[in-house]
């Protein structure tokens, strides 16, 4: 047992496979320490980061504004609203549920949005002169994500409630 986990005792007659000799397991280990935990997000950010730079190439660049990374950020903003927000109705962060925001919650949208590209392209804008364009751009990503995962949350909040009639 590592020095920071606490054993907890196990009910009699139930058996786990982390399950000591004695009827004590260790507890278990915070989310971000957990190997298993680590790869799915790993595996989540692989897939976002792929899908961002397909994306990037997909999406044009009309005259250098950075709309590929407006969009990204926007989609990234919307569908993480609709993750968060229906996982939240299915109940607490364990299990399946746990495995799903990590996956795509933190591995695939924290890897699939670029709020670094972003400000690099925002101070870009602005070196080039092009100061209102960097202030719609700005205004653009901030407001428009917060729309966005507004707007998701509100889409997962009406699947439900018409799942639930």
């Amino acid at each position: 047992m590592e020095p920071t986990e606490k054993a907890t005792a196990v009910p009699h007659g139930r058996r786990d496979a982390d399950e000591g000799t004695l009827g004590v397991r260790p507890a278990h280990r915070p989310v971000h320490l957990n190997p298993r935990h680590i790869l799915i997000v790993v595996g989540g950010g692989i897939a976002g980061a792929l899908c961002r730079y397909w994306l990037g190439i997909a999406v044009p660049t009309p005259d250098g504004w950075p709309l590929p990374t407006l969009v990204i950020n926007l989609a990234g903003a919307f569908v993480l609203g609709i993750l968060l927000e229906a996982l939240a109705r299915r109940g607490p962060d364990e299990g399946g549920l746990r495995v799903l925001r990590l996956l795509i919650g933190t591995g695939f949208i924290g890897a699939f949005t670029t709020y670094s590209t972003f400000a690099v392209e925002s101070v870009k804008l602005f070196a080039a002169g092009r100061g209102a364009e960097g202030v719609g751009y700005l205004a653009a990503t901030v407001l428009g994500g917060t729309l966005a995962s507004a707007l998701g949350i509100w889409a997962a909040a009406y699947h439900h409630a018409r799942g639930a009639r």
